[in-house]
């Protein structure tokens, strides 16, 4: 979702002029306070509104309210191409899968190893027929003042995109020995009892800070504003960073950087080992090892050096 914010920035360029409505899955529809401006917000949510039936009724929903000309529709399924098809909008544009042509009145063919957000963009040039200047992903940052602190983010939904807890404890180790700077580690949660366990086994110090679970969408973003650097994994909270301009020091193991990794490079550094013949992968699971050694066999003292140097820039 962070990275579609690209895209309702190009539409804002494109249609100066227009009225411009966003649909969001509940959960995650917070993020819409800190999207570029826009006019109302539908809140899809899947258990108010289960399967294809829930899909066509929520779509009639929004019909019944408005009438649109335009419908992007940026998500890959086919629930979100009825969605558009039950609003009836006179032009739906989106990519062909699953197929959903029959429900799109512009379907097309997605170019394949490029960036989401180009995907996203480049939706937009389809439709347009002409080529557009890259947009940067950009949140709107909440006014707070940025202190000294350290976040670290160990989780990842993908165990194989996750730090294995002795790579955590060696990393945060390694920063307390060269920073004296608070070290705020997050996470959702789910994600808590990991940084719990964590947390038990470090030094007794008070410079470390275990703010997993403890805050909500918002609360994270004004935490993540409010940082140094984020070192992190491949995960939400580094596109959340990276696009509220914070500096980010993305760890990749699964998953291909060139398609998924922060968007704004200005603020967006990536590490991976680069030494297995198995990098990169789209592996949920390590299968090769169990533990992705494309994470346990990261230099901590490479990784310490890279933050040493975000710090120097922010």
């Amino acid at each position: 979702m962070v990275m579609s914010a690209a895209f309702v920035q190009a539409v804002k360029d494109e249609y100066p002029g227009a009225v411009i409505d966003l649909v969001a899955k509940k959960g995650i529809d917070t993020l819409l306070d800190f999207f570029p401006a826009h006019h109302d917000r539908f809140v899809f949510s899947k258990s108010q509104y289960p399967g294809l039936k829930g899909a066509w009724a929520f779509g009639r929903s929004i019909k019944a309210k408005k009438r649109y000309d335009l419908f992007f529709c940026l998500p890959d399924s086919f629930s979100s191409a009825l969605i558009g098809f039950a609003v009836n909008a006179r032009q739906r544009i989106g990519y062909t899968k699953e197929l959903r042509s029959s429900l799109l009145t512009h379907p097309y063919r997605k170019k394949k190893n490029i960036h989401r957000v180009a995907e996203y963009t480049g939706l937009l040039e389809l439709f347009l027929e002409k080529k557009l200047e890259p947009v940067p992903v950009k949140l709107v940052r909440p006014n707070v003042e940025i202190d000294q602190s350290i976040i670290v983010n160990i989780n990842s939904e993908a165990d194989s995109r996750r730090l294995p807890k002795e790579k955590a404890l060696s990393l945060i180790r390694a920063l307390q020995q060269k920073f004296s700077n608070p070290i705020i580690l997050i996470g959702a949660p789910s994600e808590k009892p990991i940084v719990d366990e964590v947390c038990a086994a470090l030094p007794g110090s008070g410079q470390v800070v275990n703010m997993a679970g403890q805050t909500d969408l918002s609360q994270l973003i004004g935490l993540l504003s409010s940082g140094k650097v984020l070192l992190t994994t491949d995960s939400g909270p580094a596109h959340l960073a990276n696009a509220l301009g914070t500096h980010t020091l993305v760890l990749f193991g699964a998953g291909n950087e060139a398609n998924t990794a922060p968007f704004n490079q200005q603020n967006n550094q990536v590490i991976r080992l680069g030494k297995l013949p198995c990098e990169p992968c789209v592996s949920n699971t390590c299968k090769p090892y169990g533990t992705p050694r494309c994470l346990v066999e990261l230099d901590v003292h490479i990784v310490v050096a890279a933050v040493a140097a975000l710090i120097a820039k922010s």
